[in-house]
């Protein structure tokens, strides 16, 4: 088993992310720093994070979270900004649980954490296409051509986004709710997207992610995903 895929196996991270403290000389394989991420290892061999033994966890964990705006998607931060990792009780606060994706400090909703970091990677790789549904508001009313310009993807950093589903659910005379669905996890896609044709989003939530949805989930309820929903994951 490659070297990174071990540590996700571990819990450290997704895979992609537990190439970082390889390379950085952080992992050891029986007493010796790899850096080469191409290294093999088994069960018989001792590996260790900063001088740390990792095993790999027998029974992963996997979360569902309706994280609240005013947390930050991550394990620590250095800012000392509350994370979602405050909002887990004490079952799962020592458990090596890490997000699967993320969410903008600002924006609320669907939110994935497990300690199974190859599933994890498997959601987040881009090739994948798993569409995630929002619900935004935008001020004012959002006309339709400009609805379209967006449909038919816009220029972030010199790359044109993919195309997106994107339908009104009300206009109250003040504020526009719509429903956008993409397939991409570009850093804050949805506010950008709108901010290209001169829209603020004042709102934002995740509603789904693939076929798994928030349902009637208070603002920081975190549950334990259910057989089917974890099946369905393992299958994307």
């Amino acid at each position: 088993m490659r070297i990174n895929k071990y540590l996700a196996e571990c819990g450290v991270a997704s895979r992609r992310n537990c190439e970082k403290p390889i390379l950085e000389g952080r992992v050891k394989v029986n007493g010796k720093v790899v850096k080469n991420l191409a290294t093999d290892v088994s069960e018989d061999d001792q590996v260790s994070l900063d001088d740390k033994k990792v095993t790999p966890i027998a029974k992963h964990i996997y979360l569902m979270m309706n994280k609240p705006k005013g947390y930050v998607t991550t394990t620590s931060d250095e800012k000392g900004r509350k994370t979602v990792m405050d909002l887990l009780s004490k079952k799962f606060a020592s458990k090596r649980l890490f997000p699967v994706g993320r969410l903008d400090y600002d924006t609320e909703g669907l939110l994935l954490l497990t300690t199974d970091g190859d599933l994890a990677n498997r959601i987040s790789h881009p090739r994948n296409e798993i569409h995630k549904t929002y619900v935004a508001k935008i001020e004012n009313e959002v006309q339709e051509s400009e609805l379209n310009k967006l449909r038919d993807g816009v220029v972030l950093d010199g790359v044109r986004t993919a195309h997106s589903r994107i339908k009104v659910l009300g206009f109250d005379g003040k504020v526009t709710r719509v429903e956008v669905v993409i397939s991409e996890g570009r850093n804050r896609q949805v506010r950008r997207m709108f901010e290209s044709i001169n829209r603020e989003v004042i709102f934002l939530k995740r509603t789904g992610i693939g076929e798994l949805k928030l349902g009637g989930m208070s603002r920081g309820e975190v549950r334990e995903l259910k057989a089917e929903e974890v099946e369905y994951l393992k299958r994307i």
